[in-house]
């Protein structure tokens, strides 16, 4: 078996801060593994929402997840701080494959490292749908070569 190397923090374009929560951290005292994904869905999300192309109450297209990954090289304990790296790995005609690292603050190999498919339906009918020409542009920028 091929052993997986984590990308670098040069490797992503779009980075948001998190605070870890002294919720986050579990019984063996590190950030439990459950709420990495919930960092991941943070990333993606706020940058959707902050470039206009996610309205979650009333938009008429909408994103649901269908597969969805993480590999953990290092523990992360609260109360420090987070960066979250995004990038995309695959812009599709009805998905995108989102690829998160993150990174304790300033360090330059990931934490953990994951990624989530989004597959986009129509709100109403939930049946796949093209990636709307506003969202398409603002996930052009994220886009990296495959590796």
């Amino acid at each position: 078996m091929n052993k997986h190397v984590p990308a670098p923090r040069h490797a992503y374009p779009h980075f948001l801060p998190i605070a870890t929560r002294w919720m986050d951290n579990d019984v063996y005292g590190h950030v439990n593994n459950v709420v990495y994904y919930s960092y991941f869905d943070t990333v993606v999300n706020e940058y959707l929402i902050r470039v206009g192309v996610l309205d979650v109450e009333r938009g008429a297209t909408i994103g649901l997840v269908v597969e969805t990954q993480c590999r953990y090289y290092a523990s992360i304990t609260f109360p420090e701080r987070i960066e979250a790296g995004l990038r995309v790995m695959r812009l599709g005609t009805t998905s995108v494959r989102y690829e998160v690292g993150l990174f304790r603050e300033g360090e330059t190999q990931p934490a953990a490292e994951g990624h989530f498919v989004h597959v986009y339906v129509d709100r109403a009918t939930r049946r796949p749908v093209p990636l709307p020409a506003g969202l398409r542009a603002a996930l052009e920028p994220l886009v990296v070569p495959s590796e």
